[in-house]
């Protein structure tokens, strides 16, 4: 697999520019005041779909063959991914099935149904969702759309951060989630080549750290896979990921679930936000960081905005009684 170049990107933006608009980039002074820092967030959970991904979507299946289209495209997703895929196949034409896990925020599944895809539930953790994606893949000749090994949709994800520095060229860090582990590489080609000097921080959930590992290790690693905030909730790293994220990637961070469901609540009084976990867990970060960042212009990805109502519930009252 090759990694995606700048010139990826930019074909990527032309692409996906006739369906998507580009997200906000807004500043909140009162994110200011709570982490120290300038802090500015990408608005991705103001999506189509509610996320990042579908720019990934968009700009893979534009670019597959009539006969892929035609065969049907099949992917393992815990939501998001899912969705790009099932947007991006009902604006080209191509038939999609969705495999989750028997957990899936049903508020995703919904989406997915709704935009016509197939959504099968098979095993209890994403990993098993993916070997059921695979096989059926495998028996039914459909294109199979990884979730992290595909360079077009990191391509495309990476069209966020070309926007984030065109709009804040002086950005000094920019934090972005981890599951797959695309957005985040994404930005480690895109900033990195339009702003060398910026740093570029992964945060995963220190219940789900095994794209964190896998960074730290230099080698892909399996591990626990508890998260509750489903978009960063992968049991394994992937590969094309992890390949973009060797000497790109300044730092990466785990961040605890309780601290995750406490950004959820400070972006909403905050930023008048709703993200996921996995769209909180940047501003997670960036308090766990907050003596290093004192002063500075940081950027932070709201990678998705479809929280469930149970994790929002969760959220609220963990703020009330603490």
């Amino acid at each position: 697999m090759d990694i995606p170049t700048l010139r990826d990107v930019l074909l990527a933006r032309q692409a996906i520019k006739p369906y998507l608009a580009p997200t906000p980039f807004y500043h909140y002074p009162a994110l200011d005041a709570l982490t120290g820092a300038e802090v500015y967030v990408k608005h991705e959970n103001h999506q189509p779909v509610g996320a990042f991904k579908v720019r990934g979507g968009i700009n893979l299946v534009s670019r597959l063959t009539a006969e892929e289209r035609a065969r049907g495209l099949i992917a393992a997703s815990t939501g998001n991914h899912g969705q790009s895929i099932a947007y991006a196949g009902r604006l080209f034409g191509a038939q999609v099935t969705i495999v989750v896990p028997e957990g899936a925020n049903p508020g995703k599944v919904a989406a997915m149904q709704g935009l016509g895809a197939t959504v099968l539930f098979h095993g209890a953790k994403f990993d098993d969702s993916v070997k059921h994606a695979e096989a059926l893949a495998a028996e039914h000749g459909y294109r199979y759309v990884h979730a992290g090994n595909e360079p077009l949709l990191i391509a495309g994800v990476a069209t966020y951060a070309l926007e984030m520095v065109e709009q804040e060229p002086d950005l000094d860090a920019i934090f972005a989630p981890v599951g797959s582990g695309t957005g985040l590489a994404g930005v480690c080609i895109a900033a990195k080549a339009l702003s060398p000097s910026v740093r570029v921080i992964g945060v995963q959930s220190a219940e789900s750290p095994a794209g964190h590992d896998s960074w730290r290790a230099g080698q892909i690693v399996a591990g626990r896979n508890d998260s509750f905030a489903e978009g960063i909730a992968t049991g394994r790293g992937i590969e094309l990921p992890q390949q973009v994220f060797r000497g790109r990637l300044d730092d990466f961070v785990l961040v605890p679930d309780a601290a995750i469901r406490q950004a959820m609540v400070w972006l909403i009084e905050r930023a008048q936000t709703l993200a996921e976990g996995a769209g909180a867990s940047p501003l997670a970060a960036i308090m766990q960081m907050k003596d290093q960042l004192a002063g500075k212009k940081v950027g932070m990805v709201c990678s998705g905005g479809n929280s469930s109502l149970d994790h929002l519930r969760q959220a609220l009252n963990a703020a009330a009684s603490s």
